[in-house]
């Protein structure tokens, strides 16, 4: 009983590839032929199909540069140059030292005359 029950499940399996296999050929239905699938053709396909290709391309690079830029972080070349510190003058040194106490007025006043100012 077991093996009749094998055999019947085994034909089963095997019905739908024999059936497929009885099916008509499809060959005409595309319509092969100079043009393909029935499109008639023509100067467009010419035309259309680089610059179609072109333009895939440029928004595929276009893509690939926004998300390396925005992974990479920001551009070194916005920000800012370096500021250095501003020059210190022998005149702001004379205050400095007028202002920690380290010299007097008549020594202060001395000095600034010898410096032009």
């Amino acid at each position: 009983m077991q093996k009749v029950l094998v055999q019947m499940v085994a034909a089963l399996s095997l019905l739908p590839g024999a059936v497929w296999a009885q099916a008509p050929s499809d060959a005409e239905r595309y319509g092969w032929g100079p043009h393909m699938m029935g499109w008639g053709g023509g100067w467009y396909a010419t035309i259309f199909g680089p610059l179609l290709m072109i333009l895939f391309l440029a928004v595929l690079v276009a893509v690939v540069v926004i998300l390396v830029r925005w992974l990479g972080g920001p551009w070194q070349g916005a920000m800012p140059p370096h500021q250095f510190p501003p020059v210190r003058t022998p005149l702001d040194i004379l205050k400095e030292r007028f202002a920690r106490g380290e010299i007097d007025k008549a020594e202060f006043e001395d000095r600034r005359r010898v410096l032009g100012e």
